[in-house]
């Protein structure tokens, strides 16, 4: 093991290694957490809850009922939903009947999930309404046989529930019409399912259990094969880092972050069910109405959430009358929290924003700063327990204190390789089980990690990363276009947009073209906020565009 010049930093009581064996399967872990809790409200949302007891039962029953329609342990199934309490019994319920869950973003284009769909080999997929029409579209050029539809208000009460789905698709117009068969609803094959029950199979701790789709570090988007060993191994080490602060069954979280999310999956729908917290789900983060809503309607102890979302909060009348008074933990992951943002959150609440450090490749956390506020300014933080981080030359040269390099991690949290990409995968892992994640960074001598630059080429947009590679092939389309580079320029609001540089073919081209062109073919975080035309691009002497010109 390299040196850890950390070890002496950790949290009191924050042991350097920790048992990550404890469970053999993500299905063993839910287990215990549904026994132990079975009385204590396990999600909220929108006012309405579900105990711990409630979503054990309703999963089981969806569980069985993927079993009755034929779906086989190890099949991929697709859940393209927001946070809402149909998600975590869709994706418990997929767990206990060993499918393999490809988390799928909602905001995804026709071409984005037809890519993903046929990437993974998913055969049946849990889909909000909102979002029909456009798997209608791509339907039969899928594997999909199995279509089971929801409704923001369908677990809400049929009252509440009722109301709610009139205003999201009479008065906001949020579902287009759709012709999809042979579809059920999430309620209807709970009901189905305790008709059923759920068959025997064999689930180990190394088999793959989610498809979590990223650009990686080349930028081709490709499924991160995360494993119960790896989930269950980022999960205690989330618990281990907040066991100073948090108390089983006490806790009352906010998930504004939606858990198709990597960062929110693991921390929001999975280590907070180790502590038997209370998770409050908004559906849809951009209202900050709602956000605001939830400090008023509970005592919020923990929130996750992005620098923009902090900066937008703090930016709106009404949040500075929120009782902050329970608030234990602000957790900051996606994007670098700006310090003006950090200092003004603590200030208004009296709670520091403590920022981590991962990837998707890592289940994702890698680093993270002390709970208390006690870490570096501009740090990402210490290494999570049972994690080494190095940092290495372009030569592979293990680099020492402050040196500028790569950033690579080891632990049991690194995935298993990318589905059906050996190559990427031997790319991306060293033979000694080195995660290699392409950002620049350095380790001071007391253990604390600092990004010096993000990977080479990304563009990170609100947390979400976006690679010019698939910019450029869907702009490339354009009849009008003859070149394009496309790169990030930074943003008060989002950290970075996305700028495109264009040749035209075609004289006529417009801005307003090609942002219109994007807007079909790319979800809204990816399509460029800024055109230049230029009578050229600046290109190697073999013909390949300089991007770092450009910026």
């Amino acid at each position: 093991m390299e040196q850890r010049p950390w070890l002496k930093n950790y949290p009191p009581g924050i042991p350097a290694n920790i048992d990550t064996t404890r469970y053999e399967t993500l299905v063993d872990f839910l287990k215990e957490c549904f026994e132990k809790y079975r009385k204590n409200i396990a999600f909220e949302c929108m006012g309405v809850t579900h105990t711990y007891g409630e979503v054990d039962k309703q999963s089981t029953g969806f569980a069985a009922y993927l079993h009755s329609r034929g779906l086989m342990p190890g099949e991929r199934i697709a859940i393209m939903m927001p946070n809402c309490l149909q998600y975590p019994i869709a994706v418990f319920g997929a767990l206990k009947a060993g499918l393999v869950i490809v988390n799928t973003n909602p905001l995804y284009t026709q071409r984005e999930m037809l890519f993903q769909f046929n990437d993974s080999g998913v055969t049946a997929i849990i889909i909000l309404e909102n979002f029909a029409a456009n798997l209608e579209s791509i339907i039969d050029k899928t594997k999909i046989n199995t279509v089971i539809l929801s409704s923001v208000g369908e677990m809400l009460g049929t009252v509440k529930g009722t109301l709610v789905n009139f205003a999201v698709r009479h008065i906001k117009r949020m579902v287009p019409k759709y012709q999809l068969s042979n579809t059920v609803t999430i309620s209807h094959s709970i009901k189905e399912g305790k008709k059923f029950s759920v068959k025997e199979f064999t689930n180990r701790p190394d088999d793959v259990i989610i498809h979590q789709y990223t650009g990686g570090t080349t930028g081709i988007s490709k499924g991160a094969m995360l494993t119960n060993r790896n989930l269950i191994a980022n999960m205690v080490q989330i618990r281990t880092w907040m066991q100073n602060d948090l108390v089983e069954g006490k806790e009352i979280t906010l998930s504004p972050l939606p858990m198709y999310h990597i960062f929110a999956f693991t921390v929001n729908c999975l280590a907070m069910l180790s502590y038997g917290a209370h998770t409050v789900l908004v559906t849809n983060a951009r209202d900050l109405k709602s956000v605001i809503k939830e400090f008023h309607r509970n005592k919020i102890s923990l929130m996750t959430g992005l620098n923009t979302l902090f900066n937008a909060l703090l930016h709106h009348d009404t949040f500075r009358e929120c009782d902050f008074s329970s608030l234990k933990i602000t957790v900051g992951g996606g994007m670098a929290i700006q310090k003006k943002v950090a200092d003004r959150w603590k200030e208004m609440t009296g709670c520091p924003i403590t920022e981590g450090y991962g990837l998707t490749e890592s289940s994702p956390l890698i680093s993270v700063n002390p709970l208390d506020g006690s870490g570096k300014e501009g740090s990402i933080g210490l290494p999570v327990s049972s994690t080494e981080i190095r940092i290495v030359s372009e030569k592979n040269k293990i680099l020492g204190i402050n040196e500028v390099g790569e950033i690579q991690c080891r632990g049991p949290q690194v995935m298993k390789g990318y589905y059906n990409q050996p190559g990427e995968t031997t790319t991306a892992i060293t033979p000694e089980g080195w995660l290699c994640t392409g950002d620049i960074g350095r380790l001071d001598e007391d253990g604390y990690l600092f990004i010096v630059d993000r990977k080479k080429d990304m563009i990170l947009v609100s947390g979400f990363n976006v690679f010019p590679n698939e910019i450029e092939n869907v702009v490339s389309t354009h009849p009008k276009v003859l070149e394009v580079a496309a790169i990030g320029i930074p943003h008060e609001k989002s950290g970075e947009v996305v700028k495109v540089f264009i040749v035209k073919k075609d004289k006529s081209l417009s801005k307003e073209e090609i942002i219109s062109y994007c807007k079909e073919n790319l979800t809204g975080y990816k399509v460029p906020k800024e055109v230049e035309f230029r009578d050229n691009l600046p290109k190697t002497n073999v013909g390949k565009i300089l991007r770092r010109e450009l910026k």
